[in-house]
Order: C-alpha cells, then structure tokens, then sequence
C-alpha cells in the first residue's frame, strides 16, 4: 500500500512533469496549426505567387501579431487569412508570430533585379521601415518583397480600401501615383 507521502510525491513529480512538456506540446499545437500557412507563404518562405502573397519568414514579430489581430478583427479583409487568424486564440498570436520571425528570410529567386535610382522622400518610409527597409519595431521588413506586392500595398493605403494603419492611409494618400511607383520600384530593387 502506497502511503500519504508518497502518493504526494508522486502527484509533486507529475504535475512538475506536465508543467514542463506543456509548452513543447503548446509550441507544437501552434507549429501544426501554421502549417497551412505554407501553402501560400511557401514551405522555405518563398511565397507561391510572390506578386500578391508576401513573405513572412523572418518578419517582424510585432507586425505579423497586429496583422493577425487585424484579420481577426475584421480590420483587414481576406477571407482566407480571417479564417486562418480565426484558429488562433488571443494567446496564441504572439507564439505564432515569434515561430515566423525566428525562421530565415528567404534568399532573393531568380535574377537580382535593375537597380533603381533612390526617389525623393524615401526618408519618410525609413523612419518607420528603418534603413534598407529591413523592419523595425512599428513597421514590416519590406526589402524583398515584390514590386506588385508592394505596389498594391500602397495603392490600397491611398484609396482607403486598407485601412488598418491610419498613417500609412496619409502618407500614401500625399504621394502621387508616380511618386509610389517609383517608391516601390526602388525598394523591390534593393
């Protein structure tokens, strides 16, 4: 017969062991629910159409997190993401977001693009996007994605159909449409 201490011990030992297996099984919860996400964003993170689909390895954190708030909100509007966000908990944002981030930005596909020549007012976007366009705290890393991609970015922010960052809405807003061409050209060639 098994005494009072023991089974205390026992019980100690057992709920310190699921404690700690815990969050490798939550960390693989979250992994086999981003899994689908491959099937757009690319299963080595190059996207399947890059001129439509951004790449998310290596993204900032802060960014995705917001990004998937967003749809899951309604404050971005794609079917397919809403639902995907929509498999998330709350709780579960910032893990997904930080197994995105930890991945490598992929290498650039195919031929280096034709340099451009810098446009005016590229400081602006540096300020939030940071030097070479790598991401930084308020802002994605935008070097590297595609000219169309980027370009259809920023004509949403300028025709109000994206909404989800109000400055962005104002800054794009003030630019011509040459103006983000050129923006966007440039950056696409970095």
């Amino acid at each position: 017969m098994i005494n009072d201490s023991y089974r205390t011990t026992f019980r100690a030992l057992f709920i310190l062991a699921a404690a700690l297996v815990a969050p490798a099984n939550a960390a693989d919860d979250i992994e086999a629910k981003l899994q689908i996400c491959s099937s757009c964003h690319g299963a080595n993170g190059v996207p399947t159409d890059p001129k439509t689909i951004p790449i998310i390895w290596g993204q900032t954190q802060v960014f995705m997190v917001k990004q998937l708030h967003d749809y899951r909100a309604g404050d971005r509007d794609n079917a397919t993401l809403t639902a995907m966000a929509k498999t998330l908990s709350q709780a579960e944002l910032r893990p997904a977001e930080a197994y995105f981030e930890k991945k490598m930005w992929p290498a650039r596909q195919g031929e280096a693009p034709t340099p451009v020549a810098e446009p005016k007012g590229m400081e602006v976007c540096q300020a939030c996007h940071q030097k070479g366009f790598t991401g930084g705290m308020p802002a994605p890393r935008l070097v590297g994605q595609s000219y169309e991609y980027l370009i259809k970015q920023m004509n949403s922010f300028a025709d109000g159909t994206r909404t989800n960052n109000m400055d962005m809405v104002k800054i794009m807003q003030e630019l011509s449409p040459a103006d983000r061409e050129a923006m966007a050209h440039y950056i696409a060639s970095l």
